[in-house]
């Protein structure tokens, strides 16, 4: 017997195979002709493995009956969907959510990327308000030594901040 897998969708003798390694963990997904073109699997577009790899994270000791109180959402319309009803989803089945996104991701937090020159100008934005802060501050208490150290520290700053947006 040639093809003894089951589809992991439907139970039917399954034609298509797809494998995923993420952080060295090996997924593995089987699937009959139908259920691969009903997900998408032949259109690159429209095919999402994460809902495919839930059935692995799918807990029966959790119950796929359980309900987010704010939507009604089940486990078993996350599965068909792969997507959530609500914002408090997310909280409701982070049990069964973040194994499945550790396996999948680094870790369970979005941190996105920001470029380089953003975190740059950022820095600078935040030093040139505490500067400015501090300068008010400094001669509002008569603090003029204080105050004139602030602005030449202020300008030293916007000069650096004009250097770098050249470069």
């Amino acid at each position: 017997m040639a093809n003894s897998l089951k589809c992991d969708l439907c139970s039917k003798p399954a034609t298509v195979h797809l494998t995923q390694i993420v952080n060295s963990k090996i997924h593995k997904v089987d699937l009959c002709e139908a259920c691969a073109q009903a997900k998408g699997v032949t259109d690159p577009n429209g095919f999402s493995l994460a809902d495919l790899l839930l059935k692995a994270s799918l807990n029966p000791e959790t119950g796929s009956d359980a309900r987010c109180e704010s939507c009604g959402f089940t486990q078993q319309d996350f599965k068909k969907t792969g997507r959530f009803g609500c914002p408090a989803c997310y909280d409701h089945f982070s049990a069964m959510l973040e194994p499945m996104l550790e396996t999948m991701h680094k870790g369970n937090k979005h941190t996105g990327k920001v470029p380089q020159r953003a975190l740059e100008r950022k820095s600078l934005y935040e030093k040139l308000t505490q500067l400015e802060t501090e300068l008010e501050q400094a001669i509002k208490a008569e603090r003029y030594e204080d105050a004139a150290r602030c602005r030449d520290e202020i300008h030293r700053v916007r000069q650096s901040g004009v250097r770098s947006s050249k470069a």
